[in-house]
């Protein structure tokens, strides 16, 4: 696989462009992964986030069938982009920009741009996607990183609710109270348990915090996706438009109509001290 390789005195970052993904993410100042070296250690998601109930929804009294996913049988997963190559448009010593031309029967037709870029001791990713269909249609985005977790990491970020999960990943209905696995409103380490829930009224800011670094994501995206696997030493903290199975939620909250042109985007910070 081709990789792309960036750096400053600070970070270290590779980024390939099968998938538009990050392999490797490093913090030069403290010989440390800030990502987990998962494969990949964080991936764009578009044209919509994680799933959709029955892979389908309505819109304007029309049934919208979604795409087939060649990573999942019953979920347009995550949307096309991180299954797809994009092409390298510019590539320096600390910034990448990648671009993706997709298409699909359901309605999808878009132009998207990436951009990661090293600045100081921060990451700044922007995802940028333009519709340019003749028919209007509907659009999320996310990006899904594997944040590197130590024995005694501690993760805190503040929010109004979650979802909890149901059957097939999908959500239950909303609830206002945390149980104690879902409640990160203080500082500790994650449960050594499964954990795959959205929450709203995110605060937009989370901190991972190590024996020896912190690590703070910073995102407008109003909903955060949290998983989390047994035995596994990394947690994803996913900033996303809008919260899974938006599609099928009253209002659609999050996802946006582009007309022809328009263009909606996603960006997010990370912060390592």
């Amino acid at each position: 696989m081709d990789t792309l390789q960036l750096q400053n005195a600070l970070l270290s970052l590779t980024v390939a462009p099968q998938g538009a993904s990050v392999l490797n993410f490093e913090s030069r100042k403290h010989g440390k992964p800030i990502f987990h070296p998962a494969n990949p250690a964080l991936f764009p998601m578009l044209p919509l986030a994680n799933r959709v109930a029955g892979n389908a929804f309505y819109l304007h009294g029309e049934r919208i069938q979604l795409p087939e996913s060649p990573v999942d049988e019953r979920f347009f997963l995550h949307g096309d982009g991180w299954q797809k190559l994009w092409h390298v448009e510019q590539h320096g010593a600390d910034s990448v920009t990648l671009s993706l031309r997709s298409r699909h029967a359901c309605g999808f037709n878009y132009l998207a741009n990436l951009t990661y870029r090293l600045a100081g001791n921060r990451l700044l990713t922007r995802l940028e996607l333009t519709h340019t269909g003749e028919k209007p249609m509907i659009y999320g985005l996310g990006l899904h990183p594997y944040f590197a977790l130590e024995s005694a990491s501690q993760v805190q970020f503040s929010a109004s609710g979650y979802w909890p999960e149901g059957e097939q990943h999908l959500p239950l209905a909303w609830e206002g109270t945390f149980t104690p696995q879902a409640d990160f409103s203080r500082a500790k380490t994650p449960e050594n348990k499964w954990l795959n829930v959205g929450y709203s009224g995110w605060s937009g800011r989370a901190v991972i915090a190590h024996s020896e670094m912190n690590v703070c994501l910073r995102s407008p995206a109003t909903s955060l996706m949290v998983f989390r696997m047994e035995n596994q030493p990394f947690i994803c903290l996913e900033p996303q438009t809008h919260p899974v199975n938006a599609h099928n939620l009253p209002g659609m909250p999050g996802l946006v109509m582009l007309e022809k042109g328009q263009t909606t985007h996603l960006e997010m910070e990370i912060e390592v001290s």
